[in-house]
């Protein structure tokens, strides 16, 4: 098996594990995986993520046109800002799952980090997230709002639609999109309660032991709710 039909099985595989475990519903929810030539593949517009079919996730080259495969989904200009602001990033999950969704709609949200540091892995593995206004799905505007942010953050949460989390592979990406959800779920089981959170001591314990970066709270340039 060549390397990139490996990876098509990999991303049906997420995919589906994602789709049956109800973290992205119907044919919402996306994936992209970035290919050492520059190229990606990606997921098809209205497809489900739990009956993905290996042969027909889209093939793009560096400049984002379509080389083989169906149709590729409409919000391609999200993810290659996120791309092209985190060099790093390997694979991006974009997901419509249902805490995460509930959190960018409340008022209190801070856009500069949508969740408090309630766990541990939240920080591990997100970094913390970023609140982006609404923009109509698909509609390229949303690509300067992440750009925006400039590439201080790997987990960003769409306003109203869901969270676009990036990974330096399919499997973090995966990971940290859970972590999120569980965070969110977390959040709106414990609002309004006032629960212990992580000290700034912890928080800077694990910063220093796993060597995270963490963006500081006046980081996020495009915070505006608009």
């Amino acid at each position: 098996m060549s390397e990139e039909s490996r990876l098509r099985e990999e991303i049906c595989r997420y995919g589906r594990s994602l789709f049956e475990r109800g973290l992205t519903p119907g044919s919402s929810g996306n994936i992209s995986l970035r290919l050492p030539d520059g190229g990606w593949l990606v997921t098809p517009t209205n497809a489900s993520l739990g009956f993905l079919d290996p042969a027909r996730i889209a093939r793009l080259d560096d400049a984002g046109r379509l080389v083989s495969g169906d149709k590729p989904t409409k919000e391609i200009p999200l993810h290659s800002a996120l791309y092209e602001s985190r060099s790093e990033a390997k694979a991006i999950v974009h997901l419509h799952s249902t805490h995460a969704v509930a959190v960018s709609m409340l008022p209190e949200i801070d856009p500069r980090q949508v969740l408090p540091p309630l766990t541990p892995y939240y920080l591990m593995r997100t970094g913390g997230t970023a609140l982006v206004p609404y923009y109509r799905p698909g509609d390229p505007a949303v690509a300067d709002a992440i750009r925006g942010l400039a590439g201080k953050y790997s987990s960003v949460l769409l306003a109203n639609h869901g969270p676009v989390v990036a990974g330096d592979s399919l499997e973090g990406a995966v990971f940290a999109t859970e972590e999120l959800e569980e965070t969110a779920k977390l959040y709106l089981l414990l609002r309004n309660l006032n629960p212990r959170q992580l000290s700034p001591g912890q928080v800077a314990d694990l910063v220093s032991h796993f060597g995270l970066t963490l963006p500081e709270p006046d980081d996020h340039a495009g915070h505006d709710h608009g």
